[in-house]
């Protein structure tokens, strides 16, 4: 089976899309694409309406690894995610990605203290990312990714 990823359409429809994304272009013109990665579904799903409802173009996988298949294919200019996931974390999917879409600016989300481990450790391969705490307000989140658009 095809590997897909999901994006929130601003009609509240899911969408899996398993090739290159449409047209961004809006009447404001272009819309930063936003790829999310949170094992809580419900968290990346919410995240990515909110974006998408935002001026945003969201799409939203549920693990680390899958944000790296999706990366390939979505090319985005944030990678949104989730510190600590099963598998793969946010980190390292983060520290792939940076090398898949040179550019792509990374926000890490996270609620556990074991993060600042992780982030040393991605300090000494060369990576800094910006972190926001989990639960973060949207008006936020919307803030801080509005500084890079």
């Amino acid at each position: 089976m095809e590997q897909g990823y999901t994006r929130r359409t601003s009609s509240r429809r899911c969408c899996c899309f398993k090739g290159p994304m449409d047209s961004r272009s809006t009447a404001d013109g272009v819309r930063p694409r936003v790829l999310i990665a949170d094992d809580e579904r419900i968290i990346a799903d919410t995240l990515g309406m909110i974006l998408n409802q935002n001026g945003f173009e969201a799409a939203t996988v549920y693990g680390g690894q899958k944000a790296v298949e999706a990366a390939r294919v979505f090319h985005p200019d944030v990678f949104l995610a989730d510190v600590v996931m099963p598998g793969m974390s946010g980190i390292e999917a983060a520290i792939q990605i940076a090398d898949i879409v040179p550019g792509c600016r990374v926000v890490l989300l996270s609620g556990q203290a074991a993060t600042a481990d992780l982030l040393r450790d991605a300090r000494v391969r060369g990576h800094e990312f910006e972190i926001l705490l989990k639960p973060v307000h949207p008006t936020k989140l919307l803030d801080r990714l509005r500084l890079a658009s």
